[in-house]
């Protein structure tokens, strides 16, 4: 008798105990906008991008060049130079249309490229501090929807800022 009772109590008091792990919620988007590491990817972006958008100007500056000097010309332009001189200019924008996609997918993926070492960092520092604070559960309030999150719930996005060395 006295064994199923012991039994009972232990079935009973370990959900309690389980129930018992911390909780905690962060805020990633927080913490990544203070990391020296994001604020390099997005000065990098920006000079690619600067890039960019300067050789789309000047292209597109080419392109106005030709065409004012096509229709300058035309009515004076013998049929077989004039159709030449068209599809030069289709061309150039088919062209100018075809990079400006190179470059908006160069940009995206260079975007991924720089934000998966700085994401990987952060995740292994919410687990170093999930570890220490004991905590079952870290939820990124940045990353999941999450409707309600309880006072009882600990925020430990001060702590994942010191585990990253972020004042």
């Amino acid at each position: 008798m006295l064994k199923k009772i012991a039994l009972l109590v232990i079935v009973f008091a370990l959900p309690l105990g389980a129930m018992a792990q911390k909780f905690a919620h962060m805020n990633s988007q927080e913490v990544i906008a203070l990391m020296p590491e994001y604020t390099k990817a997005q000065a990098d972006l920006e000079t690619m991008s600067k890039q960019y958008s300067e050789e789309m100007q000047r292209s597109q500056a080419e392109f106005q060049k030709k065409l004012q000097e096509y229709q300058a010309q035309a009515d004076s332009l013998p049929k077989n130079i004039a159709e030449r001189r068209q599809k030069e200019l289709q061309d150039m924008a088919e062209r100018q249309e075809q990079f400006q996609q190179e470059a908006y997918q160069n940009m995206q993926k260079a975007q991924q490229e720089a934000l998966v070492p700085i994401y990987k960092k952060l995740d292994e520092a919410i687990q170093a501090v999930g570890k220490a604070e004991g905590a079952i559960y870290i939820f990124d309030l940045a990353r999941t929807s999450i409707p309600y999150v309880s006072s009882t719930s600990v925020d430990v996005t001060a702590k994942v800022k010191t585990q990253l060395g972020i004042k």
